[in-house]
């Protein structure tokens, strides 16, 4: 069986036409005065899944999140939740709770008072409260830290803190806005891993908000990206990355390289594609971009070799330039090579072995080489 990219998970209800969605955004925009924070947004997230809301400052995901947190009201259209209309439902009557960046913690109380407050709030049972705080600690793995204050605790263990204190009251969905973006770069890896585990465990639906391309990719069951209070495309990580809707996914997750030209022919789903200076290149997985048309030809750095000696290879396309830059990184090495057109190509390869059989440097002829279906054609 072959697949878009690794599969984390069979789960992939958006695939079953008969699938009921479980959150639904139907035709939501959201103004504030004159700015259009929301234009028009439908989207679907169905049970159990782990959705990200991925894009740049001001793109409309945060909003998204507080009006389904219920902290602001759609200016027009609706937002269901299992069916059920949220429109005037005020954010503690609703079944979702919200993780915050900051973990909003209270910093007198120790790490099992933190989790138990809301559940007291409720007016929930003692023996019930300190019965669900223990299987809490136990789910976060913090049982040695329960007397602790916030300010003992590693920025780690507050995470898994917040995260205790969101689920205890056992919501139908947690919503998480930037949840790792105060830890440090390796702590924050380690965590996202965590975070996937904790929510598969608890059979909860997880919404995020990110700025950040690795987290999303590395955390969610899908992937919506987000442009000026649009979504641009909703697909799994390995479908944004390898398969982008349009220029600005494809330049927006990732690197890539970008050739842009028309469609000089296609035949048997393969297209010549030129870019009026010189170069031409066989293209598949090109839709229906229609001869004489203006396409970009995006194909990632990795999907692109390097060599100082030209291919044999009939079946692959060929460029000939000079190596511009490169940067060693110790995994790979990134290749910068300046094409007889002045286009740059990004280029990366896998430092598999410490030595190398072929090595380049500054200045060096080189050929690039890439397969017809090694990128992918767009059309917007």
């Amino acid at each position: 069986m072959k697949s878009l990219g690794s599969i984390r998970r069979s789960f992939a209800p958006w695939n079953d036409p008969d699938a009921k969605p479980y959150i639904v955004f139907e035709n939501v925009t959201k103004r504030f005065g004159d700015f259009t924070a929301v234009n028009n947004l439908s989207l679907k997230i169905y049970e159990r899944e782990f959705f990200a809301l991925l894009g740049a400052s001001g793109c409309g995901k945060s909003t998204l999140l507080r009006m389904l947190a219920g902290f602001d009201e759609p200016t027009a259209g609706r937002i269901l939740l299992d069916g059920q209309d949220l429109r005037g439902i005020p954010p503690y009557r609703r079944p979702v709770n919200m993780m915050f960046q900051s973990y909003a913690l209270f910093p007198h109380m120790t790490v099992e008072a933190n989790i138990a407050f809301g559940l007291k709030q409720e007016g929930m049972a003692k023996a019930d409260i300190e019965k669900r705080v223990a299987e809490m600690l136990k789910l976060v793995k913090l049982e040695r830290f329960a007397k602790r204050k916030p300010h003992q605790l590693s920025g780690g263990q507050r995470q898994r803190v917040a995260l205790a204190r969101s689920v205890a009251k056992r919501p139908k969905v947690l919503l998480l806005d930037e949840p790792l973006g105060a830890l440090d770069k390796k702590l924050r890896e380690e965590t996202q891993f965590e975070l996937m585990d904790q929510q598969q465990e608890l059979g909860l639906t997880f919404v995020v908000v990110t700025h950040d391309q690795e987290e999303a990719m590395t955390m969610a069951d899908r992937i919506a990206i987000m442009d000026k209070g649009e979504v641009m495309q909703v697909a799994t990580p390995a479908e944004v990355y390898e398969a982008p809707s349009s220029r600005f996914v494809a330049g927006f997750v990732g690197n890539v390289n970008m050739i842009e030209g028309t469609v000089s022919g296609r035949e048997n789903g393969v297209a010549r594609i030129s870019d009026g200076n010189g170069l031409t290149i066989k293209a598949e997985n090109i839709g229906d971009a229609a001869a004489g048309s203006a396409v970009a030809f995006a194909i990632r750095p990795e999907k692109i070799k390097v060599s100082s000696r030209k291919p044999d290879d009939p079946g692959v396309n060929v460029v000939e330039g000079e190596i511009y830059d490169i940067a060693y990184l110790g995994d790979m090495t990134v290749y910068h090579v300046k094409l007889a057109d002045g286009q740059v190509v990004k280029a990366s390869a896998l430092n598999a072995s410490r030595i190398t059989d072929d090595p380049l440097t500054w200045n060096d002829r080189a050929f690039i080489s890439f397969r017809p279906d090694a990128g992918v054609v767009l059309t917007r």
